[in-house]
């Protein structure tokens, strides 16, 4: 029997998302006002849209910001799959639960400690090699992929957890080699967490301004940095342009994961089923 919803808890959600995309609304519908006030809507215009791409400082960040996101991305994917294998094989459980709260120490840290600390980290290095100027693309790179990296291992863990365990000893036993066994059962039945860790680590960058604001240098500059100096001033209306650009390829990428996600779980469940027969 189902449970009803009552009265009570209809309102808590209504306000619930009231609260939580009200503020979106707010922005999007100011995005297309005529004029720049952030309070008087004077009519529907594309005026600050167009205003937006004229800004070239704003589409290079933009374009920074992007390429930091997926190169970053792939790099933490990569090694975050070859540590959750790592971890999910270690027969020692000390050795395990020593990794994985080892992992988790980054996702505690606060930002603001891991941007200092990884930014005097990379100017020791620097002068050490006698180098100057050494934040930069490179840097930021390196501290993206550390603060994703776990992010990542935590979301393909489970799915090796969920796996049965005995389908990769079966293709082995049916010929199959380690690697084609890894790439033909283990891999598809994984493949939604390291799917959904992939993502998280593109968002977690494109996010991300406290750790990218202490190791960035001047000649490399990611969107969250440039709209914190733009604050200094006056808000315009460009930037809720911008952000409601931001937010509707945030939420078709949402929608990308979950559909991704769904197919390969089956296509996992049609393969686990294939390795059976």
């Amino acid at each position: 029997m189902k449970k009803k919803t009552s009265v009570l808890e209809k309102v808590y959600l209504i306000i619930f998302m009231t609260l939580l995309y009200a503020p979106m609304v707010v922005l999007m519908v100011f995005s297309f006002n005529s004029s720049n006030s952030t309070s008087v809507m004077a009519g529907f215009s594309l005026k600050w849209y167009a205003e937006l791409f004229k800004d070239s400082a704003t589409i290079a960040a933009f374009r920074n910001t992007v390429v930091l996101a997926v190169v970053s991305a792939a790099f933490s994917t990569v090694f975050g799959l070859f540590s959750a294998i790592g971890i999910n094989y270690t027969r020692s459980k000390w050795y395990k639960k020593s990794i994985l709260t080892t992992t988790n120490i980054p996702m505690m840290n606060p930002d603001i400690v891991t941007g200092i600390s990884m930014m005097l980290l990379f100017v020791f290095a620097g002068t050490l090699m006698r180098r100057q100027g050494v934040l930069g693309f490179g840097t930021m790179l390196i501290a993206h992929v550390t603060f994703q990296l776990p992010y990542v291992i935590l979301n393909i863990l489970p799915r090796f957890r969920a796996m049965d365990r005995y389908l990769t000893e079966a293709a082995q036993d049916l010929g199959c080699t380690p690697v084609q066994a890894f790439f033909k059962v283990t891999l598809p039945q994984i493949r939604p967490g390291v799917i959904a860790g992939a993502i998280m680590a593109f968002t977690l960058s494109l996010d991300d301004f406290v750790i990218s604001y202490f190791v960035s240098g001047p000649e490399f500059q990611t969107l969250p940095i440039r709209i914190y100096s733009m604050t200094k001033k006056r808000v315009t209306p460009d930037m809720y342009a911008l952000s409601t650009i931001i937010f509707l390829v945030m939420l078709l990428l949402l929608i990308a994961m979950n559909v991704i996600q769904n197919r390969a779980e089956n296509g996992g469940r049609t393969a686990g089923k294939q390795v059976g027969k």
